[in-house]
């Protein structure tokens, strides 16, 4: 098992999501909303003003999945949500030695 994370612009979710749902295999995301900063050496500060306040509002999307569709998930993040300019995300994935299913068994 792997977990696909990503933090995205929130303007591209209803997009990604559509995406997301139409890949055979897709198990399902939990989305957050995150604020961020991008790293002082990518960015140019000019007041003091700019450095305190420059937090910009994000969607985290979480998704554990088998490890064969992760790649394919990622590819389709990256492709999605891309627009060229700083501040388009990141995406990064990570073993999950073990996950359960928390549901109601029939019986």
């Amino acid at each position: 098992m792997m977990e696909v994370k990503a933090v995205i612009r929130p303007n591209k979710l209803p997009i990604l999501r559509a995406a997301l749902m139409d890949t055979p295999g897709f198990p399902g995301m939990t989305v957050a909303k995150v604020e961020g900063c991008s790293a002082p050496s990518k960015t140019s500060k000019t007041t003091i003003r700019d450095e305190l306040t420059d937090y910009t509002a994000k969607v985290r999307i979480e998704i554990v999945c088998n490890a064969e569709i992760a790649p394919v998930l990622m590819d389709k993040i990256v492709s999605v949500c891309q627009t060229g300019q700083m501040g388009d995300g990141v995406v990064w994935c990570t073993p999950v030695p073990k996950a359960f299913f928390i549901a109601k068994t029939t019986g």
